[in-house]
């Protein structure tokens, strides 16, 4: 994401380049001397992917006196503009006939709080594939670390995978083999396809597959969204930690996870998806 300014005589436009697949959530934060906005501060916005978008405009209030401003902007891939559908049930993200057990579900002691709070982890070795939980593109791919253990140091070491689904919420497949990912940029997939092998990379107590649905707050933080899975015997089921679940072996049965295929749509984050924080000023002495 870049930041992009422009003078116009005395106005100031702000606009935002995203070089994302999808959508970001930016903040801006300012300081401003003898200036207005067209908007109030801090001011939250959604910007589409691979555009440039104006953000707003700032004036000065005296034509007659000297302004500044500074400003800080942060971004974070995804929409506060989700409306989930919370009638999805997702498939398990692993192949047809295995079963794992949850080591650590809803409001999990460990680390599943605030923006974690409704993710799910499975136990689960390196290198066992990971199959997509609801169609959706390929947003968002990091694979190149081998950096991984039980402390915070190793947060931003995670290997993801980021899929955007029809209703613009994101499924989030962390912890992955360093080159683990057998999709590409942009690829759509569709539930029970092959994305990626597991691994145990970045925070992380052992080898586990991570995953969780999110929409964005803000600029710096985002929230995960409670979902359904579809197991053996057709069960609908929100997941408990320590059980183990077997996901359904026929195809049709990972199709039938699908209902609804057409419908219309700063705390430390577990995983790097929070941009960077621009920091810029700029002014102009008037004289006459």
């Amino acid at each position: 994401m870049n930041v992009v300014t422009s003078r116009e005589g005395e106005i100031t436009r702000f606009a935002i380049e995203n070089l994302e697949e999808t959508e970001i959530t930016v903040t801006f934060e300012l300081e401003l001397k003898n200036l207005k906005g067209t908007t109030n501060f801090p001011f939250t916005a959604v910007f589409p992917p691979r555009k440039v978008t104006e953000a707003f405009k700032l004036f000065p209030a005296d034509t007659n006196s000297g302004w500044n401003y500074s400003y800080t902007c942060r971004y974070t891939i995804g929409s506060t503009l989700v409306r989930h559908d919370n009638a999805y049930v997702y498939s398990l993200p692993y192949a047809p006939g295995a079963s794992f057990k949850v080591t650590q579900g809803y409001n999990g002691s460990y680390s599943h709080t605030g923006p974690e709070q409704y993710a799910i982890d499975w136990k689960m070795s390196p290198g066992t594939p990971v199959h997509a939980a609801r169609d959706g593109v390929v947003v968002k791919i990091k694979d190149d670390s081998d950096k991984g253990g039980p402390d915070r140091k190793f947060e931003n070491a995670a290997n993801y995978i980021l899929i955007r689904h029809n209703d613009g919420s994101i499924g989030n497949y962390a912890h992955l083999q360093k080159n683990g990912s057998k999709v590409l940029l942009g690829q759509k997939v569709k539930a029970g396809d092959l994305i990626a092998l597991s691994g145990n990379s970045g925070f992380s107590t052992g080898p586990h597959l991570h995953f969780a649905v999110f929409k964005t707050k803000n600029g710096s933080e985002r929230e995960s969204i409670p979902v359904k899975f579809r197991t053996l015997n057709a069960q609908v089921a929100v997941l408990a930690e320590g059980q183990s679940y077997g996901c359904p072996a026929s195809p049709d049965a990972l199709l039938a996870n699908s209902p609804n295929r057409t419908a219309t749509p700063k705390q430390a984050s577990l995983f790097p998806m929070l941009g960077k924080s621009d920091r810029a000023q700029g002014g102009s002495p008037k004289t006459k």
